[in-house]
């Protein structure tokens, strides 16, 4: 088969939007051209260093400026379709939740999660209706669905009425990086560029509603009542209403324990999470979570919300805890800062749970997803 891949939402800038479905993306097309059953793949893109990456695969790069949304919506509704034409693709795989309304070939298309209808205040008004006309039409009209978690394709069913039949499951996988580090040196000149003391409690993501920091800042607060505590280092870029996380800093007196340090590069992260006592994950939604996963991989102790599908990732190889109580999640961190024991338990079985996430293997069910897709249109595959 010959499969396009749109793929404009993949970046290789040093900043957030080389995270999140960028990574997902990214580490896909790496590991598509080992996958098992060779086909031909062509990726439509519009970053040219991203592109100079993917050796392995024919790509197309198109002059717009596509990291902008009206311009990556223009090119994927007006422009994809004709090209695809011209390339003579057997079947489209769009990587981020729309396909194009006029498509001459299957469609198959990746939803990561709900948020911008389950959590639409963090969405800009604009961006957010076109992911819910988008997304919902696509749903109906592609061939087959790939969703990154159980409870990702447990929404998709729900909220956008598919059949359950119709939706597969591909998990993240964890980068190679991502790895206990051995050389205590190493850490410890870590620690002396960052001006990071010996032990700190780690968060990484998007500063945002969805991630759940107020209620995190008031268990730190909490905790802090009755015990000395590390550091809480929350690293990610500001998003969606983040002055709110600031607030709270301010009013629980917090300016001297809460370290800021921005977005954390893809590079030196493995080295935050080896640092940390513990990553505290505390939230309200996730598609996947990615960070727990790094966490864990890691050999960092993790507590997460039992929401969603944080679950899934952990297993029980992390501490859950309900994202709405303050009084658990001040326990949890007490418990694991508290108890070597414990944390030495729950590292190895982070270690243990982190080795069934495999990019390899994402890349290997996709495939089996696009033959399955031919298959339903009655195309024989090779």
């Amino acid at each position: 088969m010959h499969i396009g891949l749109n793929a404009q939402l993949v970046s290789s800038a040093r900043s957030d939007r080389a995270a999140g479905i960028s990574w997902y993306i990214h580490n896909l097309l790496q590991r598509l051209s080992s996958a098992r059953h060779q086909h031909r793949y062509t990726v439509f893109l519009g970053d040219r260093e991203a592109a100079q990456s993917l050796s392995d695969l024919e790509t197309r790069v198109t002059s717009l400026p596509t990291a902008r949304p009206a311009a990556r919506i223009f090119w994927e509704q007006v422009l994809q379709p004709m090209q695809l034409v011209r390339e003579g693709v057997d079947l489209l795989h769009s990587l981020a939740f729309v396909q194009p309304i006029f498509l001459t070939c299957p469609g198959v298309v990746t939803i990561y999660d709900l948020s911008f209808i389950l959590f639409p205040e963090r969405l800009h008004p604009l961006r957010r209706l076109y992911l819910r006309w988008g997304t919902r039409r696509s749903a109906r009209e592609a061939r087959r669905i790939i969703a990154i978690s159980h409870s990702t394709k447990q929404d998709i069913v729900k909220l956008l009425g598919v059949a359950e039949t119709k939706v597969d499951v591909v998990s993240c996988g964890v980068d190679e990086d991502f790895q206990p580090i051995e050389d205590p040196q190493l850490l410890d000149d870590f620690r002396l560029k960052r001006r990071l003391p010996q032990r700190i409690i780690l968060f990484v993501g998007t500063i945002e509603p969805r991630k759940n920091l107020v209620t995190l800042l008031k268990a730190y607060a909490l905790l802090g009542q009755k015990a000395q505590l590390p550091p809480l280092v929350i690293g990610g870029p500001k998003g969606w209403h983040h002055q709110e996380v600031f607030a709270a800093v301010e009013e629980l007196d917090l300016r001297e324990s809460v370290v800021f340090p921005g977005y954390i590069s893809r590079q030196e992260l493995p080295l935050w999470y080896n640092a940390a006592d513990c990553l505290v994950y505390p939230s309200l939604y996730e598609g996947f979570g990615l960070p727990p996963l790094e966490a864990m991989a890691c050999g960092t102790p993790v507590i997460t919300s039992n929401a969603s599908s944080l679950l899934e990732v952990v297993g029980d190889a992390g501490m859950l805890v309900s994202p709405s109580s303050v009084e658990e999640i001040a326990n949890a961190m007490h418990r694991v800062l508290t108890d070597d024991d414990l944390r030495t338990q729950m590292s190895e079985k982070g270690l243990s749970r982190s080795r069934d996430f495999s990019w390899h293997r994402a890349a290997e069910l996709t495939v089996e997803v696009y033959e399955r897709a031919m298959s339903d249109s009655g195309t024989q595959v090779p």
